[in-house]
């Protein structure tokens, strides 16, 4: 069987008034990520990397951020889409690995919550679902808490 490794980046700005979404969790802080939809930067760059593995072009070009259909939608919805998308294209999910980058908050204590919706939305064992976070030490527009970013790694499987 084939396999392919797709990687997937995405960041946004932190904006006052927004919750702030990350893997499907609502992580308690006073600024959220800005978006068309939930802007959960972490399940935005597993899409990505998903996408690129099965050769399916990018998140825009499936959930175009002018379409008023995705504004607000929670990223988890898009991401089972996804999912579904590239089994259709003949690709099983093998595993995810990401990284999150953010000065504040402290995310360690939300990664177990972000991995069991994560894999339930792609019917992984979360055993397959690697999640990290890291700081800049001050350093960018995410050491001066300006925004968020997020990098991943899909493997895929060939499935016929």
């Amino acid at each position: 069987m084939a396999s392919r490794i797709g990687i997937g980046f995405d960041a946004h700005p932190l904006k006052e008034g927004r919750p702030l979404v990350l893997g499907g969790v609502e992580v308690p802080f006073h600024k959220g990520l800005s978006g068309h939809s939930d802007g959960d930067v972490l399940v935005h760059a597993i899409m990505d990397a998903m996408l690129g593995a099965a050769g399916l072009g990018d998140k825009g070009v499936h959930f175009p951020s002018g379409d008023p259909r995705y504004e607000g939608i929670s990223s988890l919805i898009l991401l089972s889409t996804v999912s579904e998308l590239t089994r259709g294209d003949g690709w099983r999910t093998v595993n995810i690995d990401a990284t999150m980058l953010a000065q504040r908050p402290v995310l360690g204590p939300h990664i177990k919550n972000m991995k069991e919706k994560i894999g339930a939305a792609l019917s992984l064992p979360e055993g397959r679902v690697s999640i990290k976070a890291t700081t800049t030490d001050h350093l960018g527009f995410v050491g001066r808490e300006e925004g968020m970013a997020a990098y991943a790694v899909a493997l895929l499987e060939e499935t016929a």
